[in-house]
């Protein structure tokens, strides 16, 4: 009956206008992602579970116009718009740039900020001029981002991330060779490094809020309290406070309803064509390397640490466990940030050898359970007959138990190389555009999740399918000895 009774609610639609559900709840939950940091929303250091930030005060603010409170609902920067048309919130309010592709898909209320495209690059490289000369280079940004539209327009190799600082540091230790993003993020984040530079700014954009389409009653209430704000002095005042205000916000107080409309004209919509496509085909070919390389290191290191374990001194077996526990018990996507952002300073890495690397020592130690587990299946009798005919500890391994504790743990091996080409799609956290980041990216884009989530799936099962059975044929003959 609960499960029923779950359906059903889950089923049920709301009745009314949106300005109408907004005040019937008497609040106006709208999404941002504490991610993006200061001075958008940030947690609260003060207050557990609070946030504060520019727009924490402007939501307050614009609930207080509209009768209601505010609540804040975290969601990942790059999927607010996704989120918004399943109604996980009422509106998506954190720096949410106006860009044609999201005008055409979603409603937005005026503008309440108009900041700059700021470009940055390291100091003493002059490679790095405009716009143009991007072209080709490997540039820093936020995915599905206004920045990311103008990179791929001028043909430089956007990279894509989530957070705002990481992008910076990458410039820094040479990864990248330029970082493009909104001026309040470079003020924060990249001008207060002392190795890098500002280019220039190469490009004008609005913050706006998103509504979902067919509320309009709710973007007119929205823009209605934006005037307000504006007009009273109240949302510079907001801006001042949080150090983001310049002379360019007295056009946010001087906007017009004609405005409006002149920023919202250009609309397109995207489509997923054949050059998408291609890219999967790319991001996939991307997933298979990183995974390749990834159990290549694995399994010799795997094998070591099971021996390691089983036939070490006291000391290399206790470190062999060690490490095992260690790797085991801690998430990838933590080790995955330590070895390429952590350890940035005495260990330069590329996205690419960070990603193999990563990856390797984390099943390295799950293969050391698997060959472990392969050795200790191998009657311990047939070792010492072995050493018993003069061999080896080395020459009884390698002749009598090794091949077949293979055999024994071949299985394992192939689960684990499927398992891997799967969590292969945690690098894309340090900018490794593998085949599910491909994935959302090109779902945000095109508006759809299912056939891009179709077509990923597809080619995850295209690889890893085959190895299933090359592994079942492989066992098969060994069996038949």
């Amino acid at each position: 009956m609960a499960v029923l009774a779950l359906l059903c609610a889950a089923c049920g639609h709301e009745t009314g206008t949106g300005l109408e559900r907004v005040r019937r709840a008497g609040v106006l939950r709208w999404g941002g992602d504490a991610q993006g940091g200061e001075p958008y929303v940030m947690e609260d250091p003060e207050q557990v579970g609070g946030v504060r930030g520019f727009e924490v005060e402007l939501a307050d603010a614009l609930a207080r116009e509209l009768g209601v409170r505010a609540a804040f609902v975290q969601n990942d920067w790059s999927n607010l718009i996704p989120s918004l048309e399943r109604s996980s919130f009422d509106v998506a309010l954190n720096g949410l740039e106006v860009t044609p592709a999201r005008a055409g898909r979603i409603l937005f209320t005026r503008p309440y900020y108009v900041f700059q495209q700021r470009l940055m690059a390291r100091l003493g490289d002059a490679r790095i001029t405009d716009l143009a000369s991007l072209r080709g280079k490997r540039v820093g940004t936020l995915a599905n981002s206004q920045a990311w539209d103008l990179l791929l327009r001028v043909g430089a190799q956007a990279l894509p991330y989530e957070g705002v600082q990481e992008p910076y540091i990458d410039l820094e230790e040479g990864r990248l060779d330029a970082v493009l993003l909104d001026d309040i993020i470079a003020e924060r984040y990249g001008q207060t490094r002392p190795r890098l530079r500002v280019v220039g700014d190469v490009g004008e954009g609005h913050y706006a809020i998103a509504v979902r389409p067919g509320e309009e009653d709710l973007r007119a209430a929205l823009d209605a309290a934006l005037t307000r704000l504006a007009r009273s002095g109240e949302l510079r005042a907001i801006f001042q406070r949080w150090h983001v205000d310049d002379d360019a916000e007295q056009r946010m107080v001087d906007w017009t309803e004609a405005d409006t409309k002149a920023l919202l004209a250009d609309t397109s919509t995207a489509h997923l064509g054949w050059g998408q496509a291609v890219l999967f085909l790319q991001a996939a070919g991307v997933t298979l390397l990183v995974s390749v390389l990834a159990m290549a290191l694995a399994i010799p290191m795997g094998v070591l640490l099971a021996l390691a374990r089983l036939y070490g001194n006291g000391v290399v077996s206790r470190a062999s466990t060690l490490y095992v526990e260690l790797l085991r018990g801690t998430p990838v996507l933590l080790q995955l940030y330590v070895l390429y952002y952590g350890l940035a300073g005495v260990l330069r890495l590329d996205a690419l050898s960070a990603s193999v690397l990563g990856l390797g020592l984390n099943y390295a130690a799950y293969e050391a359970e698997v060959y472990r587990a392969g050795v200790q299946a191998v009657p311990r009798g047939q070792l010492e007959a072995a050493l018993s005919l003069g061999m080896s500890l080395r020459l009884a391994l390698r002749r009598v138990v090794m091949p077949q504790a293979f055999r024994v743990a071949l299985p394992g091996v192939t689960n684990d190389f499927i398992a891997l080409l799967k969590d292969s799609s945690l690098v894309s956290v340090i900018s490794v555009v593998e085949l599910t980041k491909r994935m959302t990216i090109t779902a945000v884009d095109v508006r759809s999740w299912l056939v891009p989530g179709a077509l990923c799936a597809a080619l995850y099962l295209a690889m890893s399918y085959p190895l299933a059975r090359l592994a079942r044929r492989l066992e098969a003959r060994l069996e038949r000895g």
